[in-house]
């Protein structure tokens, strides 16, 4: 009876036209038939249909004549205008700061704290990962703990820590450094410089919310490249400096372009920090004035320009990564394998 029914369905057309090998195996292999073909390309279509639904929305957005919104969903623009991208270029908000003093804060705050970063965390890494010392397990949870921690709630301590160092003009032309020196009893000096309102103060806060994960994410690689290459640069002569720069860090390349672009990610959309910290408009960011844009109601928001500004400040993002996209790749692969 089995021999029959499996005769049967092999003599079914519709049976074998969805039981087609589509996989190119030629024998050798997982099969997939058509049926499963089909239904991976449906998923793939969804999904791309999912991704790219607010992309179009906002490009259609971006290159509307008017700042009003849509009243109906529109994903193909029926005009194309640039004139929102020519304000947003010239003068994003009614603040005094144009375009390349935001790009150029955002840029020097994301750039410089994920490559300070990324240096102070591969040499941790590297010496939890490599030597035996005392406490080492106890440290490496006091660096896990702030991982467990949402970022906001990090932020209070932060803000009064940065707050607390501060340049004060006291009266008589004497400097005072908070919290070292003070001023005279019952005087009060002018602010000549105050760490928490400062891109200085920002990028310090930054660089301590984005240590443990770099630690972290490269101590887990570091575990995978083998001791037996660097005893092996020992017996040749190479000394620590020489194995650590020119063994370990060529092989762990591609973690830390991942790293690096992880954390790119998300010190160039960093709001919170800054928009807590910082109260002067010259040292906004593009995430800051990003928020600007959005009045106190909806018919309220230049929708055009909003949607523009939007695209310009993902655009940077989108370029590291095709900078990085190989050893991105590689990266991510290579780290889900030990050996």
């Amino acid at each position: 009876m089995t021999t029959i029914t499996q005769d049967v369905k092999k003599r079914n057309i519709f049976y074998r036209f969805f039981n087609l090998d589509t996989s190119g195996s030629k024998g050798s292999g997982e099969k997939l038939p058509l049926y499963r073909q089909l239904m991976i390309q449906l998923l793939c279509l969804l999904i791309t249909a999912e991704v790219m639904f607010p992309i179009m929305y906002i490009i259609t957005l971006s290159l509307s004549p008017v700042p009003t919104r849509p009243s109906k969903l529109e994903l193909f623009p029926k005009e194309i205008s640039f004139e929102a991208f020519k304000q947003v270029l010239s003068r994003p908000t009614a603040n005094p700061v144009d375009f390349v003093t935001l790009f150029r804060n955002s840029a020097v705050l994301s750039i410089t704290v994920g490559l300070i970063s990324l240096l102070i965390a591969v040499t941790a890494a590297y010496a939890f990962s490599r030597f035996k010392f005392k406490f080492r397990q106890v440290l490496m949870i006091m660096v896990f703990i702030p991982l467990l921690m949402p970022a906001v709630g990090l932020s209070t301590p932060l803000f009064l820590l940065m707050n607390s160092f501060r340049f004060v003009d006291c009266p008589g032309g004497v400097t005072a450094i908070y919290p070292f020196t003070a001023c005279a009893v019952g005087e009060t000096g002018k602010v000549l410089f105050n760490l928490r309102d400062s891109l200085f103060g920002v990028g310090i806060a930054m660089l301590a919310t984005a240590l443990p994960f770099a630690v972290w994410n490269l101590k887990g690689y570091l575990d995978t490249i083998p001791k037996e290459l660097e005893e092996a640069a020992a017996i040749d002569g190479a000394d620590s400096n020489q194995v650590f720069f020119q063994i370990v860090l060529p092989l762990a390349l591609p973690q830390l372009a991942v790293t690096f672009f992880l954390g790119f990610i998300g010190y160039w959309q960093e709001f919170v920090l800054p928009w807590l910290f910082l109260t002067k408009p010259q040292d906004y960011t593009l995430a800051m004035t990003l928020y600007n844009m959005t009045g106190q109601y909806a018919s309220s928001i230049p929708w055009n320009r909003f949607a523009a500004m939007a695209i310009i400040v993902a655009l940077p993002v989108a370029i590291v990564y095709i900078l990085l996209q190989k050893q991105i790749v590689s990266g991510l692969t290579a780290g889900g394998v030990k050996g």
